[in-house]
């Protein structure tokens, strides 16, 4: 069986791998690559493989570099099958629409900068092609195994980070004996609220396994506290919190802490607007899906109602309510997409309240290379938003604790409940650095062999 490592080589997104054994071809995951200039770029380059002699592709989870590449791929000739779990499944049905209207509104932009009256820029594909390619949905249930074609076999396995997520076991047969390979996807942490916790490593052949936080550890501080801390600060000032999140799991996870904040009498309660159009729809999925819940969120419903939907939460379902928010004073708190500013509403409140010293910018995850995020969290003092240049006077801060990835101490312990050693790992899905961090200490303390894919490699298992 050969592996090819399409996407998520030696940089964090663009999620692709292609699974050849010769008698069927199964791609796991299909995403955009987010980030840079280069980066992005690389959406527009030509697939190494067609994808019309692809059977199937395998979702681990519904976060764009994972999947936002897939209505192209059903636009260039992919007539298969897309396999998901039932909530992953869900949320593709916000996201990817959302993504191809994005797609559209960049093209846009793009037609207003050109210089040439006869160049049209075109968008990678549409809100309607997004739309279309969701007819390929089909349902795969965790835990049970499900034959992909003769000989090949996946079970699903729960990942925690978003709702739905989840790793992947694929059993093959080879030489009449069976082997096995697992896909992690994005490993969540332990411990964190409203789902359940990634599930132990099964016994496996060998590993691909995420290493975006391959080179550090998480604050061993409490969470919640952190960000009461920030809050209180920065409603001191009684300003506006402008909190950058992505749409899909960030944003429930800081809704349930504040609530629960607001709850204990921790914080004083201020509104807190979701600008957000597609979190908003998501808020809804976390709540329908009852089954994904761990045993704390489940006893908050019974006793209080979700943490998710209080009084305190406002909705801004259009473009007039965001637009509106430009007129807000504070103390209040504004989360919006997306969780590396590089689009969405966020940036036009960046733009709008940047400059304003009483404005305080929580950012709460990883902030990868080349995007807005890195650069305000790495002290700019003057940035270009949707055009403009604007004087950073604003408070920027970063609460990494609130990160939805396991830290180089979760990965280790992961790999740790192996039933046996993999004959290998392979290491995607991180930058360099830190991909070179986490194979040094995982060949020191667990004596596994490791490789680290370069882009575009083509690998035989």
């Amino acid at each position: 069986m050969k592996i090819g490592f399409y996407g998520a080589a030696r940089t964090v997104t663009g999620s692709k791998y292609l699974l050849d054994f010769g008698f069927y071809r199964l791609l796991v995951d299909c995403g955009l690559f987010q980030g840079g200039y280069e980066l992005h770029q690389r959406n527009w380059q030509p697939m190494p493989f067609a994808p019309t002699e692809v059977d199937d592709v395998l979702f681990t989870h519904a976060h764009i570099d994972h999947t936002g590449y897939f209505p192209r791929l059903v636009r260039d000739g992919f007539a298969g099958r897309a396999l998901a779990t039932p909530p992953t499944k869900a949320l593709l049905g916000v996201l990817l629409p959302d993504s191809g209207s994005l797609q559209e509104e960049e093209a846009r932009y793009r037609a207003k900068r050109s210089l040439s009256r006869h160049e049209r820029p075109l968008p990678l594909y549409t809100e309607a092609e997004a739309k279309k390619s969701l007819h390929r949905l089909a349902r795969i249930d965790f835990q049970t195994p499900t034959e992909l074609h003769p000989g090949v076999t996946a079970t699903l396995h729960r990942a925690g980070h978003i709702l739905g997520a989840a790793f992947v076991e694929l059993a093959y047969k080879r030489n009449g004996t069976t082997e096995r390979i697992v896909f992690s996807g994005d490993l969540g942490r332990e411990n964190i609220p409203i789902l359940h916790d990634p599930e132990p490593l099964p016994e496996a052949d060998h590993v691909v396994i995420e290493s975006t936080y391959g080179d550090r550890l998480h604050e061993k501080t409490d969470v919640k506290e952190q960000l009461r801390a920030a809050l209180e600060e920065a409603f001191r000032k009684e300003g506006i919190v402008l909190i950058p999140a992505f749409a899909v799991g960030r944003t429930q996870e800081v809704l349930y802490h504040i609530t629960r904040l607001y709850a204990e009498g921790a914080l004083p309660k201020v509104p807190v607007f979701i600008d957000s159009p597609m979190a908003n729809s998501v808020v809804d999925l976390y709540c329908r899906y009852h089954s994904e819940h761990d045993v704390e969120m489940t006893a908050i419903e019974e006793a209080e109602g979700s943490p998710l939907t209080t009084r305190d939460i406002v909705l801004c379902r259009s473009r007039d309510d965001s637009k509106r928010l430009n007129q807000r004073r504070g103390p209040a708190v504004i989360i919006s997409a997306s969780g590396m500013a590089t689009g969405g509403r966020i940036q036009h409140h960046l733009l709008h309240r940047l400059g304003d010293p009483t404005t305080t910018v929580l950012f709460v995850g990883y902030q990868a290379h080349g995007t807005m995020g890195r650069r305000l969290v790495e002290g700019a003092t003057d940035v270009k938003l949707l055009g403009e240049y604007v004087h950073v006077n604003a408070t920027v801060k970063q609460l990494p604790a609130l990160s939805a990835h396991a830290d180089a101490d979760g990965l280790i312990a992961w790999l740790k409940t192996a039933p046996r050693p993999p004959k290998t790992v392979f290491l995607t899905h991180g930058e360099p650095e830190a991909q070179d961090a986490l194979k040094e200490r995982i060949e020191r303390e667990l004596g596994f062999t490791t490789r680290i894919p370069d882009v575009d490699e083509v690998i035989a298992v």
